[in-house]
């Protein structure tokens, strides 16, 4: 059993629970749900039954539900309980709190009303996929849930087409088709993606390939279960920039010709489209 902590500060916590595994959830996490004095869920059935899988008791406490339907009415409460001095845990259904989370906005009153605010950081299905998914992590870009429709599916992908990261999506199994071909259609069926779902569960899987490969793949399959969605960044931008500076670099010593097939072998291009590039780039100058 987690032995309870004597005195935990007065303020809001912001406790990371399991994605998948129960045992994912750390040490720190499990101290705080069973030392604060007021426990927030975003669902409370998940939150017992993950206090019940660690032993940990409930108690005579308050249990209380805040998510994104009760928000407006169930934040004074939990800001009256900060305002007594009370200690107020706040876990999501799963993952991090505050990451596509109706958190946000309790830690917005809270800290505005100058209470602690602080964090027992753990699972995050993002980082999770990003661990495994196979493409960059040196730069990423969450980007939440697309919109349901089709058009302002559409509108919403271009904003990040030639954003020069890694892009993350979360997405319903139900639509996950239906964002694969608007992905096609926006940001060009040869970009590669890595489909991440279940993670940390019995059936956790991860498909790579094309936009246009994963969409003949799952043709004939029903995807189930929670589902990240990652997009490489859009690489053909980026060798055209690296192949404009190369030439830039090249001009300052060489001839237009000379500067052109040397870039033309360095970059495995046609010698006339390093040479168009090229004269290009001279007139501007």
């Amino acid at each position: 059993m987690i032995a309870q902590i004597k005195q935990l500060p007065p303020g809001l916590y912001f406790v990371a629970t399991p994605i998948g595994t129960a045992r994912d959830i750390t040490l720190r996490g499990l101290d705080i749900l069973a030392s604060a004095d007021v426990i927030a869920a975003e669902d409370t059935r998940t939150a017992r039954k993950l206090m019940d899988i660690h032993a940990i008791p409930l108690g005579d406490r308050k249990l209380i539900a805040y998510h994104d339907h009760n928000g407006a009415a169930a934040r004074p409460k939990l800001l009256q309980f900060l305002a007594e001095g009370k200690s107020v845990a706040y876990a999501s259904e799963a993952g991090t709190p505050l990451v596509a989370d109706p958190g946000f906005a309790l830690a917005g009153a809270a800290m505005q009303a100058g209470f602690l605010v602080t964090s027992a950081p753990g699972p995050s299905a993002v980082i999770a996929a990003l661990t495994i998914g196979g493409l960059p992590t040196d730069r990423f870009l969450f980007a939440g849930f697309p919109p349901n429709t089709q058009a302002a599916r559409r509108n919403f992908l271009a904003e990040f087409a030639d954003v020069p990261a890694t892009l993350a999506f979360y997405e319903s199994p139900k639509r996950i088709h239906k964002m694969l071909a608007d992905m096609s259609h926006v940001l060009g069926g040869d970009r590669q993606v890595a489909i991440c779902r279940e993670l940390t569960k019995r059936f956790e899987e991860v498909l790579r390939g094309s936009v246009d490969e994963l969409i003949a793949q799952l043709d004939s399959r029903t995807l189930k279960g929670e589902i990240v969605v990652l997009v490489d960044r859009n690489r053909t931008k980026m060798e055209q920039g690296d192949m404009e500076q190369a030439l830039r670099d090249a001009l300052n010593n060489m001839t237009v010709r000379d500067a052109a097939n040397a870039v033309s072998e360095a970059f495995n291009i046609s010698r006339r489209r390093a040479y168009q590039a090229a004269l290009n780039i001279v007139k501007d100058q």
